[in-house]
């Protein structure tokens, strides 16, 4: 996990494209270095080291004339120097370096033999070809200057005041001069009328079980991000099993507003059972509040929910690398792809179900990847994704929408997914955790961080400024106060229409109160009174 910057074109300063590079040093806190090809191109890069911790430097060059910069993983690496590419020869044991040699035996076509996530430029004389990951795990934007140079960066930082327009680099394509985009991944799942396999919950266990093994690849301590809801808790699970196999402890962390928090309650018994070495983290409203400015710069959005999430987020990541752990890995994905957000339960149909979700994962990266991504790397921290690894996607996304639907089994969400961990011989998680209602992660820390998070952003925003917020910002106005406040902040810093439109608000369907808040779901509500009502009995 890095931070890269390339600039493809002549007569960029040399001094000025470092200063630009070390707006995310945060990203690459281990070293730093820059390369300018003969023709005048320039690469740089922001390293933090998990792989090949002393040779793996970048750039990097091939066997010949082509350089590369890389943010990100390759899984299958060891497997493409193994066989493909038996006959190049490496400068180094980086997982990294198979790009440029990829490039160099297949020009253009290539992503689809990658297993990772990335975000990479490589540069062969005047010829290049930048590239992201399928789903938007590692962070990339593109833009151009007045005198038509073209720029590429993991984040808008460098590039912003550079460009007269910029825009974030689409998953799943590669880009050439002489091709432009080209969308290289098209998994069958993307039309939704494949989804038609029959449920196989051995298969979803063992997919997402590979998909763990995979992103524990690493030569530095790895960790998990523990909230106690499902997702994470049965990353946790997957992870600590498979670390046991090598004699290894699994380091488990979770945050909340205090050690009453639902999340941190959860949290406590899931690590219990595991046996995970457990840190839980604890900040307060005021220093969530105070950090926003930098957490809004950070972040490079100003959505709701990100800015919310990320909140909490940000603290837990600091924590994590002041103990010195680089890697975590976190549970996004599986809402999205097992319909799992309370408003998938009031979808109209199966097949708006299933569009619903297809949608939502093709529209991670703007939101909780983009979280995940900045708001850890904030602290030079990588976050890992399991479950949407390729071949896991592949599984899930197939399978037909009504086995997904929370309805066909009396609301529970996410029930195949449950269900596929559900071994009561050899229990994954503690029955009250595996079955436990969908808390937003936003949520879970206290409910107090979100209702007091509106208060103060009322208090800063006056009725008319809001009633003006459309001539303001003409684009994507916001509708709340909480939004106008955090637009002001991002606006400050990311001046540019260009940059206000590389965010996408995210409303969830089918429920009449709009707030992204997973409490504003009906469904919720009713958990809740349920909660209560058992409580006053008890």
């Amino acid at each position: 996990m890095c931070g890269i910057l390339a600039i493809i074109g002549k007569g960029k300063d040399e001094q000025l494209v470092k200063q630009l590079s070390k707006r995310m040093s945060h990203r690459g806190p281990d070293e730093s270095d820059i390369h300018i090809t003969q023709n005048g191109h320039i690469l740089s890069h922001e390293r933090l080291s998990i792989i090949d911790l002393h040779s793996g430097k970048q750039p990097i060059q091939g066997c010949d004339s082509a350089w590369m910069v890389h943010n990100g993983e390759i899984y299958n690496h060891q497997d493409l120097r193994d066989t493909i590419l038996k006959d190049h020869i490496f400068r180094s044991k980086s997982d990294s370096e198979v790009i440029v040699h990829l490039y160099e035996k297949y020009k253009y076509d290539f992503l689809h033999l990658l297993d990772g996530d990335f975000a990479f430029v490589v540069v062969d004389g005047d010829d290049f070809i930048a590239g992201r990951d399928p789903l938007g795990v590692k962070p990339l934007y593109y833009g151009m200057d007045e005198r038509g140079r073209t720029y590429f960066a993991s984040e808008m930082k460098p590039i912003a005041d550079q460009c007269k327009t910029f825009s974030t680099f689409p998953p799943g394509h590669y880009y050439t001069q002489e091709t432009g985009f080209v969308k290289y991944y098209k998994p069958e799942y993307e039309d939704y009328t494949t989804a038609t396999n029959d449920l196989n919950l051995d298969q979803i266990r063992e997919s997402l079980t590979e998909a763990t093994r995979k992103r524990l690849m690493s030569d530095v301590p790895i960790g998990v991000l523990l909230s106690g809801g499902l997702d994470s808790s049965l990353t946790s699970s997957i992870a600590s099993r498979l670390l046991k196999e090598k004699g290894k402890e699994l380091h488990s962390f979770s945050i909340g507003l205090d050690s009453n928090a639902p999340d941190a309650i959860a949290a406590r018994k899931v690590a219990t059972f595991l046996g995970t070495k457990h840190h839980e983290i604890h900040f307060t409203i005021s220093q969530g509040i105070e950090i926003l400015d930098k957490l809004i710069w950070h972040l490079e959005t100003y959505d709701v929910t990100s800015v919310r999430a990320s909140t909490p987020m940000y603290f837990l990541s600091k924590a994590i690398t002041d103990l010195g752990i680089k890697v975590v890995l976190s549970g996004e994905g599986a809402d999205e792809i097992f319909g799992g957000y309370l408003y998938f339960r009031n979808a109209p149909s199966t097949e708006d179900f299933q569009k619903e979700t297809i949608e939502r994962v093709q529209k991670l990266f703007t939101a909780d990847l983009l979280r995940a991504d900045k708001s850890t790397m904030a602290h030079g921290l990588e976050a890992r994704v399991p479950f949407l690894d390729k071949a896991f996607l592949d599984v899930a996304m197939t399978i037909k929408g009504l086995e997904k639907q929370p309805k066909t089994y009396d609301g529970k969400e996410k029930y195949i997914l449950r269900k596929a961990f559900d071994t009561p011989d050899n229990p994954y998680l503690p029955d009250e955790v595996l079955w436990r209602q969908k808390e937003q992660f936003s949520d879970g820390v206290g409910y107090n961080w979100i209702d007091q998070l509106i208060e103060y952003c009322a208090s800063k925003v006056t009725d008319s400024q809001l009633e003006n917020a459309s001539v303001e910002f003409p684009y994507n106005s916001p509708t709340t106060k909480e939004a106008y406040y955090y637009r002001t902040i991002f606006h400050k810093y990311y001046p540019q229409i260009s940059a206000a439109q590389t965010v996408r608000k995210w409303i969830p369907k089918w429920q009449e109160n709009q707030d992204p808040s997973g409490r504003a779901n009906e469904a919720h509500v009713k958990a809740d009174t349920e909660i209560a009502k058992t409580t006053i009995i008890a």
